[in-house]
């Protein structure tokens, strides 16, 4: 008779490798979460330093990071609440230069078809809707056009953004598929008439269109809606 094979014994220590492994692996993990915990804080500081003077450049906050630049003649800080407006933000040349726009439309900051605000970025001339467009369009209005000659005659040789902006009811027509569409369609005719200023030079223009993403006021009232339907003319300092 043929003698049966001996079995070799089952090992039933084998899942300690795989945890070994595992626990391995578990280490290192949380070995590259400490050094990673320990970067360079010079490096962070300089990263952070990059990206807000890349914003500072865009305009999109002020130094301080506590007013917004697009106001009628107010701050808003973080909360929305007006704040006083800082006179000393401006150097003497972009203070000369709001004196000059001011003497060029007087009578339609007083009667608030146009704000002035102030920033470390520069000076923000805020064109209300009410007084040059009509609703959903994006043309100038012919009565408009004199006051934006005025003002485009005033503005210095110097870097300009125009920004158009709206509140955030939606616009869904044949021409303007978006808010984005007609808050584009309004900075880009205003820059076209400024264009045709000699001091306006189309190599410092910039054009966007923020749609209803940058407000100046709460938009649940009607008065806060229309100031936030404007374009601005942001002229920038030192660009």
């Amino acid at each position: 008779m043929s003698r049966r094979k001996a079995h070799a014994p089952v090992n039933h220590e084998r899942w300690l490798i795989s945890y070994a492994d595992f626990i391995t692996l578990l280490f290192a993990f949380f070995v590259v979460l400490f050094a990673s915990s320990q970067a360079d804080k010079k490096k962070q500081a300089r990263v952070a330093s990059s990206i807000q003077a890349a914003f500072d450049q865009m305009g999109l906050f002020d130094a301080k990071g506590k007013r917004g630049l697009l106001t009628d003649g107010v701050g808003m800080d973080v909360t929305g609440v007006p704040a006083a407006l800082d006179a000393t933000a401006l150097s003497p040349e972009m203070e000369l230069v709001r004196k000059r726009i001011e003497a060029a439309a007087g009578p339609e900051i007083k009667a608030g078809a146009i704000g002035l605000s102030e920033s470390t970025n520069g000076l923000t001339i805020s064109l209300r809707e009410a007084k040059f467009f009509d609703s959903g369009a994006a043309d100038v209005r012919p009565s408009a056009l004199p006051v934006l000659d005025r003002i485009a005659g005033a503005l210095p040789e110097t870097g300009l953004r125009v920004e158009g902006h709206t509140d955030t009811v939606p616009i869904h027509t044949q021409q303007y598929a978006s808010n984005w569409e007609l808050s584009s369609g309004r900075a880009s005719s205003v820059a076209r008439l400024l264009l045709k200023h000699p001091n306006v030079h189309p190599e410092r223009l910039s054009v966007s269109g923020y749609a209803e993403f940058h407000p100046v006021a709460e938009n649940g009232t009607e008065e806060g809606r229309a100031r936030n339907r404007r374009v601005d003319i942001v002229v920038l300092a030192g660009k």
